[in-house]
């Protein structure tokens, strides 16, 4: 992901953390300074208890977590600990509010706690539970078969849940090894598949490696948008699948030329080889389609979904599996299990999740989204060359700025004026930049006024 050295505060004399450092000093100092107050009204204790709050989440986090997360950002000037959300906004825990740009790589696709997503899960909770993952449920078969019905052209008619879209990548893997006899699977170079099993070895092999279970026989890379590369990759008919990340989200939402995915898909068809879709990030109507793949009219053997599935309320993703590819399922009812995948509570939040979603009026909804974007985005970018280039379709969008380390120059910036965006990991010249499905007009027209703030403020700050 992102480097330390490549933050451009670094430039400008920001010492590097110590990343072994005492965390209870670290923490005695950090709440000496956040307590030292002169007075002690109302207002300054609940400021005190917040702070205290603040400081035992950083350095909870520091000592258990990630602290190189932590240390990351803070190189790049970034303490954010959310307290409230709801919408496309949240709060940190002093009460400042944020508009949400990045919703958690589209986990927050209806909004931050949506009324009728926690509506849903209040009331299954009346009744149910999680279930039992060895019997047949009515909750889990009610969202198959609504997941079957809106799966491109309606022909993938198996399904697996898993409590993530990493372990649903891991799923797919399986199930196309198990339908072709192959073993070798080809993923995009840049491409973000997730960190569990089998899906940390595609796309990134550094990853991989640094945990000494890097495959490269098994696990190979070509460039995105590179046909003649696949060819020669699938030539040697060992291939189980191509694994494709739609829209490569972690390397800035790259958008291939027009003919690639039907390209693909004949390629796939020529060598015997699977075409298993991740739309865990551009899935669930955020492209304006139920899924981006929709736009080339391409129907894959396996798509997997997550993130937007929950509700962000509650974690369930699947993996939709053609007749090849589900074929294993007749066969072997406990060739994948899992306690909490397709847990019922998760099945009652992601019907709910899914009708909204992918409703005639949301996708109409988000198509008028993507062209206001469109228009406010091409203004910006003609007058702010550091703005280099938009990516975008529908509401999954990336901003390219005019040098490397850019993005994180902007996440600060905008931070700093109440909008949160992620830079991309792969790549921190493109922010990324993700919209909500259900988000208005007001939330547009803001949005743009902020990133246009950070601009004029980015550009000021590099030429001076």
């Amino acid at each position: 992901m992102v480097l330390l050295d490549q933050l451009p505060d670094a430039s400008h004399g920001a010492s590097m953390p110590v990343l072994g450092s005492s965390c209870s000093d670290h923490l005695r100092g950090l709440a000496a300074r956040l307590l030292a107050c002169s007075t002690r009204g109302v207002g300054d204790q609940v400021g005190d208890e917040h702070a205290v709050q603040r400081a035992d989440a950083v350095a909870g986090t520091r000592a258990h977590l990630a602290p190189n997360r932590v240390a990351t950002f803070e190189m790049l000037g970034v303490d954010l600990v959310m307290g409230r959300r709801e919408g496309y906004r949240f709060w940190d825990l002093d009460g400042r509010p944020f508009l949400d740009l990045h919703l958690n790589g589209g986990t927050f696709n209806l909004g931050h706690r949506n009324p009728q997503v926690i509506a849903a899960l209040t009331e299954a909770l009346a009744t149910v539970d999680i279930g039992n993952h060895h019997f047949a449920s009515a909750a889990r078969s009610e969202l198959a078969s609504r997941l079957v019905a809106v799966s491109p052209a309606g022909a993938l008619a198996s399904v697996v849940f898993t409590p993530s879209g990493s372990e649903a990548i891991d799923a797919a893997i399986r199930s196309a090894r198990r339908a072709t006899g192959r073993r070798r699977i080809v993923a995009f170079a840049g491409a973000f598949h997730g960190r569990s099993g089998l899906s940390s070895l595609a796309g990134d092999p550094a990853n991989a490696a640094a945990f000494g279970s890097d495959q490269p026989d098994a696990f190979t890379t070509v460039a995105f948008d590179d046909l003649d590369a696949l060819e020669a990759s699938l030539a040697s008919g060992d291939v189980a699948a191509v694994l494709a990340e739609v829209l490569p989200a972690t390397s800035g939402f790259l958008i291939p030329s027009d003919d690639f995915y039907p390209a693909v898909r004949e390629l796939c068809d020529r060598h015997g080889t699977m075409l298993v879709a991740d739309e865990v990030q551009t899935g669930m109507g955020r492209t304006g389609s139920v899924w981006a793949l929709d736009r080339w009219g391409v129907v894959p053997d396996a798509l997997v979904t997550g993130k937007g599935l929950s509700g962000g309320i509650y974690p369930i993703a699947a993996v939709l599996l053609g007749d090849r590819m589900g074929a294993w399922l007749q066969e072997d009812g406990w060739g994948y299990v899992s306690t909490f995948g397709g847990s019922e509570l998760g099945c009652v939040v992601g019907c709910t999740a899914l009708d909204l979603s992918t409703s005639a009026e949301a996708l109409a909804g988000a198509r008028a989204l993507a062209a206001r974007y469109a228009t406010g985005l091409a203004e910006l970018a003609a007058h702010h060359p550091y703005l280099a280039e938009v990516r975008q379709q529908g509401l999954v969008m990336g901003l390219r700025f005019a040098e490397r380390g850019g993005a994180l120059r902007m996440c600060k910036a905008l931070y700093d004026r109440g909008l949160w965006a992620m830079f991309a990991g792969f790549d921190t010249s493109v922010l990324q930049w993700k919209p909500g499905l259900l988000a208005d007009d007001a939330f547009v027209d803001e949005s743009l006024a902020i990133l246009g703030d950070a601009l004029v403020a980015v550009e000021a700050e590099r030429a001076s």
